[in-house]
């Protein structure tokens, strides 16, 4: 076998050496991942999805150390994770921070477990603005939480979570501008107050239902006696007024009753007089006749029998009360 030549040592060295080159050189990046680039020390470029050419030995990924609090269900801090890329995902990232103590503004002491969605907008800065990106934004929450729960006090804690969340992006969001970080959401998983203020509310609550049903029913039984006086009302003012129709109609027909008993007595005093004029009867035996005829009214009236005896001389007056009716059929004819 023949020996190798130096040329031939200096080929197979530069082409192991091309290899490693070109192995070294070629980045290939995964989709929503950057890749931040580092030449001789400073920052040089950003490496997105895709394949990538860059300097061996003269441009390095910078390494980025992330480090993580593990905690149980309790809240207790387990362990501190630590964790080296080079690849900065630009995915939304949940992070779930653990049971923390709060105090309201009135000191009642409550445990909150926040939701926090945040994702990275700018990799450069995420890497150069702040060493430990997942454990700053971790104690800005929980300081940014802390002061918004002190100045509120414990009830508008527990109905204001929607404006808590609002106040707390906010906060979050302006600090994280500063990092590369945009905070899309935050949220309360749960508000969980002491056992002896659960129980004081439970109380207060079932003294506000039966208190509300209280109201409730007096209401009603208001409204019941309103409509029943209002009824009874509305039934005597009927009533009165049927009462007033049948007194207009009654005292109507009496005045007509009058009436016409006024025109026939009228009718009748005209006839006379006109059989007077004419010569045909006797006025005086007229009112002769109509005295006897009231006298013979008051006679008949009072209750109990009565038997009535009538002189031989009004039997005269009688006959005459014919004459007078005979009289006035002539006056009327005439």
């Amino acid at each position: 076998m023949a020996e190798l030549q130096p040329l031939q040592y200096f080929v197979i060295v530069m082409a192991i050496l091309i290899i490693v080159l070109v192995v070294r050189g070629l980045r290939i990046v995964q989709q929503a991942e950057v890749v931040i680039v580092e030449r001789l020390g400073r920052y040089h470029a950003t490496l997105h999805s895709g394949v990538n050419v860059i300097w061996p030995f003269i441009d390095k990924p910078r390494r980025i150390t992330w480090r993580y609090v593990q905690y149980d269900v309790t809240g207790a801090r387990l362990q501190v994770l630590q964790r080296e890329t080079e690849r900065i995902d630009l995915r939304e990232t949940v992070y779930d921070f653990p049971r923390q103590n709060v105090i309201t503004k009135d000191n009642v002491q409550i445990e909150i477990n926040a939701l926090l969605y945040f994702q990275i907008t700018d990799a450069v800065k995420a890497v150069y603005e702040i060493s430990n990106l997942p454990d700053a934004i971790e104690k800005l929450t929980q300081t940014a939480l802390r002061n918004l729960i002190g100045g509120l006090p414990l009830d508008e804690t527990l109905t204001s979570r929607e404006q808590i969340n609002h106040k707390l992006r906010i906060i979050l969001d302006e600090a994280g501008e500063k990092w590369g970080v945009k905070v899309n959401r935050v949220e309360l998983q749960d508000i969980s107050p002491p056992q002896d203020i659960r129980i004081a509310m439970e109380k207060q609550m079932r003294a506000e239902r039966d208190r509300r049903a209280t109201i409730l029913e007096a209401e009603g039984q208001k409204r019941s006696a309103i409509l029943q006086a209002e009824g009874k009302r509305e039934a005597q003012i009927a009533e009165a007024e049927g009462l007033k129709q049948a007194e207009v109609l009654k005292a109507e027909g009496e005045a007509v009753a009058i009436q016409r008993v006024a025109d026939a007595e009228a009718s009748a005093i005209r006839a006379v007089a006109e059989a007077v004029r004419a010569g045909k009867a006797d006025p005086t035996q007229y009112l002769i006749a109509m005295k006897y005829i009231e006298a013979l009214k008051e006679m008949v009236k009072g209750s109990g029998n009565k038997v009535v005896y009538m002189p031989y001389e009004a039997t005269g007056i009688l006959s005459a009360v014919g004459g007078i009716r005979e009289l006035l059929k002539e006056g009327g004819k005439s």
